[in-house]
Protein backbone atom coordinates (compact mmCIF):
# COMPACT_ATOMS: atom_id res chain seq x y z
CA UNK A 1 0.00 0.00 0.00
CA UNK A 2 1.48 3.53 -0.83
CA UNK A 3 1.45 5.98 1.46
CA UNK A 4 -0.76 9.02 1.98
CA UNK A 5 1.51 11.58 0.67
CA UNK A 6 2.53 9.67 -2.27
CA UNK A 7 -0.89 8.69 -3.29
CA UNK A 8 -1.95 12.38 -3.41
CA UNK A 9 1.00 13.26 -5.90
CA UNK A 10 0.30 9.98 -8.12
CA UNK A 11 -3.20 11.84 -7.99
CA UNK A 12 -2.30 15.25 -8.83
CA UNK A 13 0.32 13.76 -11.70
CA UNK A 14 -2.52 11.79 -13.72
CA UNK A 15 -4.72 14.37 -13.30
CA UNK A 16 -2.24 17.02 -15.41
CA UNK A 17 -1.53 14.19 -17.13
CA UNK A 18 -4.83 12.72 -18.87
CA UNK A 19 -7.53 15.22 -17.66
CA UNK A 20 -9.29 12.72 -15.79
CA UNK A 21 -9.08 9.91 -12.98
CA UNK A 22 -11.25 7.38 -12.46
CA UNK A 23 -11.33 6.02 -8.78
CA UNK A 24 -11.00 2.59 -9.43
CA UNK A 25 -8.50 2.65 -12.22
CA UNK A 26 -6.22 4.77 -9.52
CA UNK A 27 -7.15 2.47 -6.78
CA UNK A 28 -6.07 -0.51 -8.94
CA UNK A 29 -2.43 0.78 -9.98
CA UNK A 30 -1.85 1.50 -6.08
CA UNK A 31 -2.84 -1.57 -4.65
CA UNK A 32 -6.20 0.20 -2.32
CA UNK A 33 -9.23 0.07 -1.97
CA UNK A 34 -11.61 2.64 -3.55
CA UNK A 35 -12.75 3.55 -0.59
CA UNK A 36 -9.39 4.83 0.44
CA UNK A 37 -8.70 6.54 -2.77
CA UNK A 38 -12.19 8.24 -2.78
CA UNK A 39 -11.17 9.70 0.84
CA UNK A 40 -7.92 10.72 -0.43
CA UNK A 41 -10.01 12.80 -3.14
CA UNK A 42 -12.48 14.47 -0.93
CA UNK A 43 -9.28 15.79 0.93
CA UNK A 44 -7.77 17.07 -2.47
CA UNK A 45 -11.16 18.49 -3.43
CA UNK A 46 -11.24 20.65 0.12
CA UNK A 47 -7.71 21.74 -0.62
CA UNK A 48 -9.64 22.60 -3.95
CA UNK A 49 -6.41 20.53 -5.70
CA UNK A 50 -9.31 18.88 -7.98
CA UNK A 51 -13.18 18.20 -8.28
CA UNK A 52 -14.81 15.47 -8.06
CA UNK A 53 -17.80 13.61 -10.21
CA UNK A 54 -19.62 10.13 -10.16
CA UNK A 55 -16.58 7.85 -9.33
CA UNK A 56 -14.19 10.13 -11.47
CA UNK A 57 -12.06 13.58 -10.40
CA UNK A 58 -10.72 16.22 -12.77
CA UNK A 59 -8.88 19.58 -12.77
CA UNK A 60 -10.58 22.64 -10.68
CA UNK A 61 -12.36 24.40 -13.53
CA UNK A 62 -11.92 27.80 -13.93
CA UNK A 63 -14.71 30.41 -14.13
CA UNK A 64 -15.66 32.08 -17.58
CA UNK A 65 -15.43 35.81 -18.14
CA UNK A 66 -16.77 38.00 -20.57
CA UNK A 67 -14.82 40.87 -20.87
CA UNK A 68 -15.09 44.39 -22.58
CA UNK A 69 -14.35 43.79 -26.28
CA UNK A 70 -11.82 46.32 -26.35
CA UNK A 71 -9.93 44.22 -23.76
CA UNK A 72 -10.58 41.02 -25.92
CA UNK A 73 -8.62 42.05 -28.78
CA UNK A 74 -5.41 42.81 -26.42
CA UNK A 75 -6.04 39.10 -25.08
CA UNK A 76 -4.29 36.32 -27.02
CA UNK A 77 -3.92 38.56 -30.14
CA UNK A 78 -2.01 36.26 -32.07
CA UNK A 79 -3.71 33.27 -31.31
CA UNK A 80 -6.91 34.34 -32.26
CA UNK A 81 -5.59 35.44 -35.61
CA UNK A 82 -4.32 32.04 -36.45
CA UNK A 83 -7.17 30.73 -35.58
CA UNK A 84 -9.35 32.96 -37.54
CA UNK A 85 -7.17 32.40 -40.59
CA UNK A 86 -7.12 28.84 -40.04
CA UNK A 87 -11.20 28.62 -39.66
CA UNK A 88 -11.74 30.20 -43.41
CA UNK A 89 -10.00 27.63 -45.38
CA UNK A 90 -13.16 25.52 -43.96
CA UNK A 91 -15.69 28.00 -45.82
CA UNK A 92 -15.96 26.72 -49.51
CA UNK A 93 -17.62 28.06 -52.86
CA UNK A 94 -20.70 29.33 -52.39
CA UNK A 95 -21.11 28.52 -48.75
CA UNK A 96 -24.19 30.25 -46.48
CA UNK A 97 -22.97 30.62 -42.81
CA UNK A 98 -23.68 32.13 -39.38
CA UNK A 99 -21.26 33.81 -37.48
CA UNK A 100 -21.04 35.32 -33.94
CA UNK A 101 -20.11 38.41 -32.39
CA UNK A 102 -16.48 38.64 -30.66
CA UNK A 103 -12.72 39.27 -31.51
CA UNK A 104 -12.05 36.23 -32.86
CA UNK A 105 -14.91 36.58 -35.16
CA UNK A 106 -13.64 40.07 -36.02
CA UNK A 107 -10.28 38.72 -36.93
CA UNK A 108 -12.31 35.97 -39.02
CA UNK A 109 -14.40 38.19 -40.98
CA UNK A 110 -11.71 40.28 -41.74
CA UNK A 111 -9.65 37.43 -43.11
CA UNK A 112 -12.16 35.55 -45.03
CA UNK A 113 -11.90 35.99 -49.21
CA UNK A 114 -15.23 34.77 -50.53
CA UNK A 115 -15.59 32.24 -53.04
CA UNK A 116 -18.77 32.38 -55.15
CA UNK A 117 -21.87 33.83 -53.50
CA UNK A 118 -22.47 33.51 -49.60
CA UNK A 119 -25.26 34.62 -47.50
CA UNK A 120 -24.11 35.37 -44.04
CA UNK A 121 -26.31 35.88 -40.97
CA UNK A 122 -24.96 37.53 -37.99
CA UNK A 123 -25.83 39.13 -34.90
CA UNK A 124 -23.47 41.58 -35.07
CA UNK A 125 -22.98 45.34 -36.20
CA UNK A 126 -19.50 45.51 -36.22
CA UNK A 127 -19.15 42.39 -38.38
CA UNK A 128 -21.76 42.86 -40.36
CA UNK A 129 -20.13 46.30 -41.37
CA UNK A 130 -16.61 44.59 -42.18
CA UNK A 131 -18.36 41.75 -44.25
CA UNK A 132 -20.87 43.76 -46.77
CA UNK A 133 -17.70 45.64 -48.15
CA UNK A 134 -16.37 42.43 -49.51
CA UNK A 135 -17.58 41.65 -53.04
CA UNK A 136 -19.83 38.28 -53.63
CA UNK A 137 -21.47 38.17 -50.20
CA UNK A 138 -24.94 39.21 -48.58
CA UNK A 139 -25.30 40.25 -44.93
CA UNK A 140 -28.25 39.37 -42.69
CA UNK A 141 -28.29 41.10 -39.29
CA UNK A 142 -30.20 40.07 -36.87
CA UNK A 143 -33.09 42.29 -34.81
CA UNK A 144 -33.61 42.92 -31.49
CA UNK A 145 -31.68 44.82 -28.56
CA UNK A 146 -28.54 46.18 -28.87
CA UNK A 147 -25.66 45.06 -26.20
CA UNK A 148 -23.68 48.75 -26.15
CA UNK A 149 -20.09 47.15 -25.59
CA UNK A 150 -20.17 44.16 -28.42
CA UNK A 151 -22.80 46.33 -30.97
CA UNK A 152 -24.51 42.98 -31.55
CA UNK A 153 -28.19 41.63 -30.47
CA UNK A 154 -28.95 39.01 -28.20
CA UNK A 155 -32.58 38.39 -27.07
CA UNK A 156 -35.92 36.37 -28.47
CA UNK A 157 -36.28 39.01 -31.15
CA UNK A 158 -32.85 37.39 -32.72
CA UNK A 159 -33.90 33.74 -31.41
CA UNK A 160 -37.09 33.65 -33.58
CA UNK A 161 -35.53 34.82 -36.67
CA UNK A 162 -32.97 32.16 -36.51
CA UNK A 163 -35.94 30.06 -36.78
CA UNK A 164 -36.07 30.77 -39.92
CA UNK A 165 -33.03 30.32 -41.56
CA UNK A 166 -30.55 27.40 -42.48
CA UNK A 167 -27.00 27.75 -43.53
CA UNK A 168 -24.36 25.39 -44.56
CA UNK A 169 -21.99 26.60 -41.44
CA UNK A 170 -21.74 28.04 -37.88
CA UNK A 171 -18.71 29.85 -36.98
CA UNK A 172 -18.97 30.92 -33.02
CA UNK A 173 -16.97 31.42 -30.39
CA UNK A 174 -17.32 30.90 -26.60
CA UNK A 175 -16.18 32.26 -22.97
CA UNK A 176 -14.81 28.37 -21.89
CA UNK A 177 -15.08 24.87 -23.50
CA UNK A 178 -14.51 21.47 -21.49
CA UNK A 179 -14.83 18.47 -22.06
CA UNK A 180 -17.62 17.52 -18.98
CA UNK A 181 -19.02 21.08 -19.20
CA UNK A 182 -19.41 21.63 -22.96
CA UNK A 183 -19.01 25.01 -24.69
CA UNK A 184 -20.51 27.76 -22.49
CA UNK A 185 -20.95 31.69 -22.32
CA UNK A 186 -20.79 33.53 -19.03
CA UNK A 187 -24.49 35.15 -19.91
CA UNK A 188 -27.43 33.03 -20.51
CA UNK A 189 -29.02 35.15 -23.53
CA UNK A 190 -25.80 34.61 -25.31
CA UNK A 191 -25.83 31.21 -24.87
CA UNK A 192 -29.42 30.96 -25.76
CA UNK A 193 -28.75 32.93 -29.15
CA UNK A 194 -25.89 30.17 -30.04
CA UNK A 195 -27.95 27.22 -29.38
CA UNK A 196 -30.36 28.87 -31.68
CA UNK A 197 -27.32 29.42 -34.41
CA UNK A 198 -26.37 25.66 -33.87
CA UNK A 199 -29.81 24.31 -34.73
CA UNK A 200 -29.50 26.76 -37.48
CA UNK A 201 -26.48 25.40 -39.06
CA UNK A 202 -25.51 21.83 -40.73
CA UNK A 203 -21.67 21.93 -39.85
CA UNK A 204 -20.93 23.44 -36.70
CA UNK A 205 -17.32 24.96 -36.19
CA UNK A 206 -15.69 26.30 -33.11
CA UNK A 207 -13.06 28.83 -33.14
CA UNK A 208 -11.74 29.25 -29.05
CA UNK A 209 -8.02 29.53 -28.11
CA UNK A 210 -6.84 27.64 -25.82
CA UNK A 211 -7.19 30.13 -22.47
CA UNK A 212 -10.61 29.24 -22.69
CA UNK A 213 -9.37 25.43 -21.86
CA UNK A 214 -11.46 24.36 -19.07
CA UNK A 215 -13.62 27.76 -18.15
CA UNK A 216 -17.11 27.34 -17.49
CA UNK A 217 -19.39 30.24 -17.83
CA UNK A 218 -23.41 30.58 -16.53
CA UNK A 219 -24.90 29.53 -20.25
CA UNK A 220 -24.79 26.19 -22.29
CA UNK A 221 -24.29 26.41 -25.84
CA UNK A 222 -23.67 22.65 -26.43
CA UNK A 223 -22.07 19.57 -25.63
CA UNK A 224 -18.47 19.13 -27.12
CA UNK A 225 -19.64 16.09 -29.23
CA UNK A 226 -22.54 18.20 -31.07
CA UNK A 227 -19.81 20.66 -32.74
CA UNK A 228 -17.65 19.34 -35.61
CA UNK A 229 -14.87 20.87 -35.72
CA UNK A 230 -12.76 22.88 -33.17
CA UNK A 231 -10.07 25.47 -34.06
CA UNK A 232 -7.46 26.21 -31.30
CA UNK A 233 -4.15 26.62 -30.39
CA UNK A 234 -0.68 24.54 -29.94
CA UNK A 235 -1.83 25.23 -26.02
CA UNK A 236 -4.47 22.70 -26.01
CA UNK A 237 -1.97 19.63 -25.22
CA UNK A 238 -1.54 16.78 -27.48
CA UNK A 239 -3.32 14.33 -24.56
CA UNK A 240 -6.64 16.52 -24.44
CA UNK A 241 -6.49 16.99 -28.89
CA UNK A 242 -7.15 13.24 -28.74
CA UNK A 243 -9.42 13.16 -26.15
CA UNK A 244 -11.72 15.89 -28.02
CA UNK A 245 -11.31 13.47 -31.24
CA UNK A 246 -12.78 10.41 -29.34
CA UNK A 247 -15.73 12.65 -28.88
CA UNK A 248 -16.26 12.66 -32.82
CA UNK A 249 -14.19 16.31 -33.08
CA UNK A 250 -12.42 16.87 -35.78
CA UNK A 251 -9.16 19.09 -33.83
CA UNK A 252 -7.42 21.86 -35.84
CA UNK A 253 -4.26 23.47 -34.15
CA UNK A 254 -3.12 26.59 -36.05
Amino acid sequence: MKDFDYRHQYIKDQLELNGMIRVQDIADKLGVTGATIRRDLRILESQNALQRSYGCAYPVKGKATDLPLSEKYSLHSSEKARIAKAATALIEENDSFIITSGSTMEAFSRFFMPKGFHNVVTASIRLADILCQKSGVSVSILGGKLVKDSLSVRDSVSIEQLRHVHCNKLFFSCDGFDREAGVTSEYIEESQLNVAMVEAATTKILLADSSKLGKVGFGKTCDLKDIDVLVTDSGVSGKVKEQIELLGVRVIVA
